[in-house]
């Protein structure tokens, strides 16, 4: 049987396009359904909720072709479970497949639907992210690499230093981390992560998106370009020979090819509502809102986050990044005012320190190749590191006295 504590702490690969109907005996049951059909990782899917259970199912296939999944709600022994599958049985397409609802903890009841070809079993109530992962797992092959996870990073105003926060969290990803990661600038006009990396690739993303009938995992494997360990980069052209107008799904392929080669990929979306902008921060599994310490960030930060929340509802909030605070002179909004104006906590609060951040751009390194144990390379570790759902690793206050106690241990040494 599903087990929905576990479903939250994995990633739960998206839906492809089938067609799933349901027959329920309660309102809640239709209700979650309903609900779950709106879910991002759903968006693929046609879904039909009805009412009546297995009886309503079984009518409806006696002349009708069978969808590529049956969601069948029973209430336990009045339903007659058994009975209907081995009703149901005689009237589905080969290759659909049955999911159960039931009210019924029964191991016995379990083994029988099982050995009639039932999917899975699911005790009601049953919450939408563990009906998206049972149906999912439906069409996920034995064997399959693990789906990728894809952190969007977003800034709610231009210039507010989100592809700097993307960088230099990807690399924090890569090396502190040790996971697999690939950073994808989708700014194609006006990309800056080839930049900030030192990188000069003759191709990039463009390549895929202008060329999608192109796009198999042989080219994406050309077109990445290696930073360092564990991190490569999809860089843009930053070019102006062409207007850049995307169509919505854009870059869907390209995600999916990257999510199936890659444990992490870091978005870099540009500054811009569209429809395709939308699309990707909507899809993402984890959003990083980079903001600023003023009214404008405020404001925009709090109307982005009122957009994602309805294609979002059972996803965790976005991590809210304050960048650039303390600077000298600037009437700036507190951290804790900023927070409580969004009603959302401040995920990182990221000092306004332009020698540091100046010298990394200019020489095309990340802030922890510049400085290792300063606080601002610390912050980007523990927030890859808390994205990705593992412990912080906080370092220890070094000594005034180690200096010393080095020295004296070398002359021990000796």
């Amino acid at each position: 049987m599903a087990d929905s504590s576990e479903t939250s702490e994995r990633t739960i690969a998206p839906v492809p396009r089938i067609t799933i109907q349901a027959f329920c005996e309660t309102g809640e049951t239709a209700a979650m359904i309903e609900g779950a059909a709106l879910d991002r990782r759903m968006q693929k899917a046609q879904v039909k909720v009805r009412m009546g259970g297995g009886a309503a199912a079984i009518e409806a296939y006696r002349h009708a072709p069978t969808p590529n999944v049956i969601v069948i709600e029973t209430q336990g022994v009045r339903s007659k479970p058994v009975e209907c599958l081995d009703a149901l049985a005689e009237v589905c397409d080969e290759g659909t497949r049955v999911l159960v609802i039931g009210h019924v903890n029964d191991v016995t009841l379990y083994r029988q639907l099982i050995q009639r070809g039932v999917s899975d079993y699911l005790m009601a109530p049953v919450e939408p992210l563990t009906l998206i992962a049972a149906i999912s797992d439906l069409f996920t092959a034995p064997g399959v690499k693990p789906v990728g996870r894809t952190v969007a990073v977003y800034g709610v105003k231009g210039g507010i230093g989100a592809s700097t926060v993307a960088h230099n969290f990807a690399w924090s990803v890569a090396r502190n981390q040790g996971v697999q990661t690939v950073i994808a600038d989708l700014d194609i006009a006006f990309g800056t992560a080839s930049l900030n990396f030192n990188q000069d690739p003759p191709q990039g993303i463009a390549e895929a998106v202008f060329a999608p009938e192109r796009l198999d995992s042989a080219l994406v494997e050309r077109l990445l370009s290696k930073c360092c360990d564990n991190l490569s980069l999809l860089s843009a052209p930053a070019s102006l020979d062409r207007t850049i107008d995307l169509s919505e799904p854009a870059f869907d392929s390209l995600i999916e090819y990257l999510r199936a080669s890659v444990p992490c990929v870091v978005l870099d979306i540009p500054h811009q509502w569209s429809a395709w902008s939308k699309r990707v921060l909507t899809a993402a599994d984890e959003i990083l809102i980079v903001a600023g310490p003023d009214l404008a960030c405020l404001r925009n930060a709090k109307n982005l986050l009122g957009a994602l929340k309805h294609g979002r509802p059972n996803d965790q909030p976005p991590r809210i990044l304050l960048n650039g605070v303390g600077m000298a002179k600037r009437p700036e909004i507190g951290a804790a005012e900023f927070a409580k104006a969004l009603d959302a906590p401040i995920a990182a609060t990221i000092p306004f320190e332009p020698t540091l951040f100046g010298t990394a751009a200019n020489n095309g390194q990340m802030i922890a190749e510049i400085q290792a144990g300063s606080k601002v390379a610390e912050l980007f570790n523990d927030l890859a590191a808390v994205t990705l759902g593992r412990p912080e690793t906080r370092r220890s206050k070094s000594s005034l006295l180690e200096p010393l106690l080095a020295k004296l241990a070398g002359r021990k040494a000796s």
